[in-house]
């Protein structure tokens, strides 16, 4: 016995003279090993006759046995003659009952261990369908030689026996086990198409035994398509694959439509659902032999380009199917109006193109998919009428623009029905408009002026980078020319448009944020690491140099690859592992949508499916060799790969266009790697070249390290706000460091920290900064814990040690100023990485401004009570030795006293003194004024050597009693009488705001003890509460900006931070007296307790607390921004970009803020309107 591959051998026949495409007969004979089925000998001829010999399964003749075909394919020959009989041969009288019973179990032992061994997962489960006596003639040996090729067969042995039911003929096939192996494999495949063969039995013969596929040559053919588009005046024109494939002239043929004609219309009896079975039956009947290749080919990975190509041309067939049938169907009997004799002369006047849009238009469709389409459409002219002008002949009848819209909406309406309406056989897939202009709300039909008004005027950047796959598929192929010529510029321009790579990207965020959270691992398609990657990356390098180089204009993304390379815009290595990665992706998918044939991107779940998944995806002859764990495990590798894919292929190249690689390096031209920045979103592309080539040259550690690490940031700048401050502001920082090897050393092995200091760099210049001068904070980003706020027991420890390291009271308070300024930073850089919330942000600025001054106040203490050293002598003589007359505290006001703290807040305070005992009342005034005085100063003096970036903290007396005219500190009992006596109801409100922050914690005490009958009266007058509207409007009116958007003012404006915190003040005054939740200086907590007592709605709540906790986050982001009006909303739309990132939103959503903001304070100004004036 010869050792010849298993193969598809050519029968004798000869091949239609005249067609576009040669087609073969292949049939399958059996040989020793296991198949190998490769588009050569599919497709050509052997040299010569080749002996097959045939293995029978039944009587005397040799057997082959299945349970004896190792990994390699041997088949052992067994000679009946020679064979033991087992137990199950010898004559049931000849044993007994015990012997019987031994010789069933061992047998069904046997049965079971084979069952295993040939790749059953539920063998109990298929022993029944063993059982069904349709198998009645059918070989076990042969059945389990076949089964044993199949991907799974737990459905292919179902599929078999019901095939046979419908088809006795099947029977035949099934003893032929291994020459079968096209019937095994691709039932095991899908048990769809299974179901379809049952449906359709005059199929099955056809199938398996003259399939018909293209020729070796009409396959090269399709990889390179001629263009339908003639070149005029050297323009290059995208090629466009041609409409008359087999396929569709099968399909027109089976609906009795002549392919030939100009305007093809189904035959009369091929209309409704007659028309919708034919076309779908010859669909699925065609979809059969693809599958069939597919499923038998010798490498899958590399059929794959071609099995999409097909795919795409088989849809494309239908497509023009259903609108033949759409012809005769609106000609027939639903015109537009039309008189009855003109209808069919109307459906003739039109010209309809289909274009495919996506995969379809790529030519690498899936199995099962949506097909993405937009319709063109033109009245033909008159000259091309038949008969136009004879004797008796009515004028040639030419549309209107409006009825060529109208009867071509028909036209599509009718075709969708064909492809997806209710038919006795089921729909084929979804025919989707919806990328269409103004998409579900635009017309389904347009002419191409109409397509290229909008796309001039209206259209998003998204839509030219869909039209980037659009090829005429089916109708009118002069039309869709003119369609294709049309729309030419508007796709390779595209990547000029302001913000295009920006609104791409964000784009395909928003994608991937729609998947479930359960299904993102499992997802082969829009997952990380997925198809839609890979897909992205490659559309974006050809909208990018496609501008200006015509050889990457190309479609499919395999081809696009292969067309990046050849010009060097992608090295040959990367493309070649980026392009086996894209097709391994896509034989994954395809077998997963080709089993139920249903549209699907996961993964399964079910270890049954796993491994009938990983035997599928491997050709015959090595099916089974890999187990479903280690498919998982190379899927996990190619999604790793594929993350990195879009650093290494796109920004790599650009240090190659600065430095000296390797010499597998792409090395882009100074054009193409400007190009290249341009569109990321590098205002200055010859300024960010320059920083590169800086960072990058040289043979220094640093040099090694950072080109290493420059693609990946050049990606994370370009996600940023403002890709030429982050690269800028990474030189600056790396300059600064040097060669500090702790930084070095973050950058190679935290690529998280890494990435942290790209978003933080491109997105606030203040910090930028901040970090430029506190290096040392850089490390902070390879820990989240670093990034929190340190909280106030820390931050007082600090203060302890700064103050016992430092005698001298200007150097203590210069080094705790310092500690503000980086603890400042480090709050910030929290918040904006999104590691703290803004609640904890703003109580951690808070706690930052209370040690600061509880700092300058123990210094000032200190400096009462001894010179300090290295003072002069008049300072130490006035100062040294002075008795302590009076204890002091610090009392917090407004957001200070509120923990609510924003960037660069005014700490408003108060002080109060009480005399210790014994001391002289007026002595302990002047010497309490003189130490706050003190306190102040050192808050705010100039530090030597100055500290780069403070932003010293502005300490605000003014809520003291009589205001700025008042004692800049006052006893208790002064605070006391003067509550009682001369404070107007403002006053009281102030005060539930006043929170001790520093000082003596007694006196602190005390004070809110005294000041709480004031702040939560007992009965809150009628006329007070009028006192505190009047009061808020005043403010409105008096402190608005003049000329101030009202709308966009975050502290006094409409349901800005003002509105909601007097409400809830006002709610405090009225009934903290009686409710205890009530009495906090916080304003959400306060109003949280309103809530639980009923006195505000859970959703008035809700709208107040959402919109007052936006203001804040953008009245901080402001800052943060280095926006001169802080309190208000800003237009800038790179501001918007980066305060929407700051308060929690995806990239791209600077308009989303605004709008967002904007409803929140209207619908909370009407909240505050009817709380705050009427209920209240």
């Amino acid at each position: 016995m010869s050792a010849d591959s298993l193969r598809a051998v050519p029968a004798t026949g000869n091949t239609p003279a005249g067609t576009a495409h040669r087609s073969i007969k292949c049939t399958y004979r059996l040989h020793r090993s296991p198949p190998k089925f490769s588009r050569q000998n599919l497709c050509s001829p052997p040299h010569g006759p080749t002996p097959y010999p045939q293995f029978s399964t039944h009587g005397s003749h040799a057997m082959t046995d299945s349970s004896h075909y190792p990994a390699t394919g041997l088949i052992r020959i067994i000679d009946p003659a020679k064979e033991p009989k087992p137990l199950t041969d010898i004559a049931p009288d000849a044993l007994d009952d015990e012997q019987r019973a031994e010789a069933e179990r061992k047998a069904q032992l046997r049965l079971r261990t084979r069952m295993i061994a040939t790749g059953f997962h539920d063998p109990s489960k298929a022993e029944r369908w063993l059982n069904a006596p349709e198998l009645k003639h059918v070989s076990q040996d042969a059945l389990f030689a076949g089964l044993r090729l199949a991907p799974s067969p737990d459905i292919a042995l179902p599929a078999l026996v019901r095939l046979i039911e419908k088809h006795p003929a099947v029977a035949e096939r099934a003893n032929r086990g291994e020459e079968e192996f096209g019937m095994y494999r691709l039932l095991g495949a899908s048990q769809a198409i299974g179901d379809f063969l049952y449906r359709r039995p005059e199929h099955i013969d056809p199938l398996f035994d003259t399939q018909v596929y293209p020729a070796e040559s009409a396959l090269i053919r399709s990889q390179h398509p001629a263009s339908i588009l003639p070149e005029t005046d050297g323009e290059f024109l995208t090629p466009i694959a041609p409409l008359d494939t087999p396929y569709r002239r099968d399909i027109l043929t089976a609906l009795g439509a002549d392919p030939h004609a100009e305007r093809p219309r189904a035959a009369t009896g091929q209309t409704g659902k007659d028309g919708y079975v034919t076309l779908r039956v010859a669909y699925r009947a065609a979809l059969a032999r693809i599958a069939l290749l597919d499923v038998c080919c010798e490498d899958p990975v590399e059929m794959m380009p071609t099995i999409g190509r097909h795919l795409a041309d088989l849809a494309a067939a239908a497509l023009e199917g259903a609108l033949a049938i759409a012809r005769t169907e609106v000609a027939e009997g639903l015109g537009p109006g039309l008189a009855a004799p003109r209808r069919g002369e109307a459906v003739d006047a039109l010209d309809l193109a289909i274009i495919g849009m996506g995969k379809c238009g790529a030519r690498e469709l899936n199995y099962i998919s949506d097909v993405d389409v937009v319709y063109v459409v033109a009245p033909v002219e008159p000259a091309a009428t038949p008969n136009a002008g004879a004797e008796g002949e009515s004028a040639p009848l030419k549309l209107t623009e409006n009825e060529c819209s109208t009867i071509g909406t028909e036209l599509v309406h009718a075709l969708t029905r064909a492809i997806m309406g209710p038919a006795p056989e089921p729909a084929l897939w979804e025919v989707d408009a919806n990328l269409r202009p103004e998409g579900k709300d635009g017309p389904l039909v347009r002419t191409v002026e109409s397509y290229v008004q909008y796309y001039k005027r209206w259209a998003e950047n998204w839509e030219f980078q869909a039209l980037l796959k659009a090829r005429p598929i089916a109708g009118s192929a002069q039309l869709g020319a003119r369609y294709a010529r049309a729309i030419d510029p508007f796709v390779w321009e595209s990547a000029a448009r302001e913000s295009f790579v920006e609104s791409v990207q964000a784009m395909r965020a928003r994608v991937t944020d729609n998947i479930p959270s359960h299904q993102v691992d499992r997802q082969i398609k829009l997952g990380p690491g997925g198809l839609r990657d890979i897909e992205f990356t490659v559309q974006l390098l050809q909208l990018v140099h496609g501008r200006t180089d015509p050889a990457v204009r190309t479609k499919s993304t395999v081809d696009s690859l292969a067309a990046l390379t050849a010009v060097s815009y992608i090295s040959r290595t990367d493309a070649e592992a980026f392009s086996r990665d894209y097709k391994k992706l896509r034989v994954l998918e395809h077998r997963i949508q080709l089993q139920q044939l249903r549209r699907t991107h996961l993964m399964p779940e079910k270890d049954a499916e796993q491994r009938a998944l990983a035997r599928s995806i491997l050709s015959p002859e090595r099916n089974g060799t890999l187990s479903a764990e280690q498919m998982l495990k190379a899927w996990q590798k190619i999604k790793r790969n594929v993350r990195s894919l879009h650093e290494r292929i796109f920004f790599r190249p650009l240090l190659a266009a600065v430095s000296t690689l390797s010499r597998d390096e792409v090395v882009l031209s100074e054009q193409a790697a400007q190009d290249r920045l341009a569109a990321l979103g590098y205002r200055d592309p010859r300024g960010a070249m320059r920083h590169i080539k800086a960072l990058t040259t040289g043979l220094s550690r640093s040099a090694d390290i950072q080109r290493h690490l420059m693609p990946v940031l050049l990606g994370w700048f370009a996600r940023g706000v403002d890709a030429d401050a982050g690269l800028l502001g990474f030189r600056i920082v790396s300059e600064s460091l040097g060669s500090t090897s702790w930084y070095l050393r973050m950058l190679r092995d935290s690529p998280a920290a890494a990435e942290r200091l790209s978003q933080l760099l491109s997105s606030s210049r203040p910090m930028t900064d901040l970090l430029e001068d506190a290096s040392a904070s850089i490390a902070w980003l390879d820990k989240v814990a670093d990034l929190k706020p340190l909280g106030e027991e820390a931050l007082a420890s600090e203060v302890s040690s700064l103050l016992a390291r430092h005698a001298d009271a200007a150097e203590a308070m210069r080094a705790v100023r310092y500690m503000r300024r980086r603890e400042t930073l480090r709050t910030a850089m929290g918040w904006t990485l999104g590691i703290a919330t803004i609640e904890d942000t703003c109580a951690g600025l808070a706690a930052i401004d209370e040690c600061t001054i509880g700092a300058a106040l123990q210094i000032a203490l200190r400096e009462l009570q001894a010179a300090p050293e290295g003072a002069e002598p008049a300072e130490a003589e006035e100062t040294a030795g002075e008795k302590l007359l009076t204890r002091i505290a610090v009392i917090g006001m407004g957001r200070l006293g509120g923990a609510e703290n924003g960037f660069g807040s005014d700490a408003d305070v108060m002080f109060v003194h009480e005399p210790l005992d014994g001391a002289d009342e007026d002595a302990a005034q002047e010497q309490a004024a003189r130490i706050v005085n003190r306190t102040l100063a050192l808050l705010k003096q100039p530090v030597k050597p100055a500290i780069r970036s403070e932003r010293p903290l502005d300490v605000d007396a003014d809520l003291r009693p009589e205001g700025k005219q008042g004692a800049i500190v006052r006893s208790l009992d002064s605070y006391r009488s003067y509550y009682e006596r001369w404070a107007e109801t403002w006053e009281f409100q102030a005060l539930t705001r006043a929170r001790p922050i520093a000082g003596d914690e007694e006196l602190g005490e005390a004070f809110v003890e005294l000041i709480d009958p004031y702040r939560y009266p007992a009965n809150f007058a009628p006329e007070q509460v009028q006192q505190i509207r009047r009061m808020k409007a005043r403010v409105e009116n008096e402190r608005m900006p003049h000329g101030a958007d009202r709308t966009r003012q975050l502290k006094l404006g409409r349901g800005g931070l003002s509105d909601v915190e007097w409400l809830v003040q006002l709610v405090q005054l009225r009934h903290a007296h009686a409710v205890p939740g009530l009495r906090t200086t916080s304003t959400l907590k306060a109003l949280n307790a309103a809530v639980e007592a009923g006195l505000v709605e859970a959703a008035d709540a809700e709208i107040l607390s959402g919109a007052w906790l936006l203001a804040t986050k953008i009245r901080g982001g402001n800052v943060l921004r280095g926006v001169r009006q802080s309190d208000t909303l800003p237009s800038g739309r790179a501001d918007l970009e980066a305060i929407a990132r700051w308060c929690g939103y995806p990239a791209g959503s600077a308009r989303a803020l605004e709008e967002d903001y904007l409803r929140q304070t209207r619908n909370a100004r009407k909240v505050y309107e009817r709380l705050f004036f009427e209920e209240l």
